[in-house]
């Protein structure tokens, strides 16, 4: 994993719910605060590679289960804003 990889996924494992609304805002994307703070608490607790395809599907999963498909998809719309 290079610099650059490890950089991101330090900065989603110690997202806060502030930075989360923040980037929500910033990509027209629509998530509540109890949502945002479900999403953080499941990014602190399960550390990830974001650039794992497989381990990203799995938070997405466990991210719809909490707000929504289509929330899980916006999330996804960040991660790639971060991975590409």
């Amino acid at each position: 994993m290079n610099i650059f990889q490890q950089i991101v996924n330090q900065k989603l494992s110690a997202i806060t719910v502030s930075d989360l609304l923040s980037y929500s805002k910033q990509y027209n994307i629509q998530i509540s605060r109890d949502q945002a703070q479900k999403v953080v608490t499941i990014l602190r607790n399960k550390k990830i590679n974001i650039f794992d395809l497989s381990e990203r599907k799995s938070l997405l999963k466990d991210i719809a289960k909490i707000t929504s498909p289509e929330i899980a998809r916006q999330v996804n719309t960040i991660f790639n804003k971060f991975t590409n």
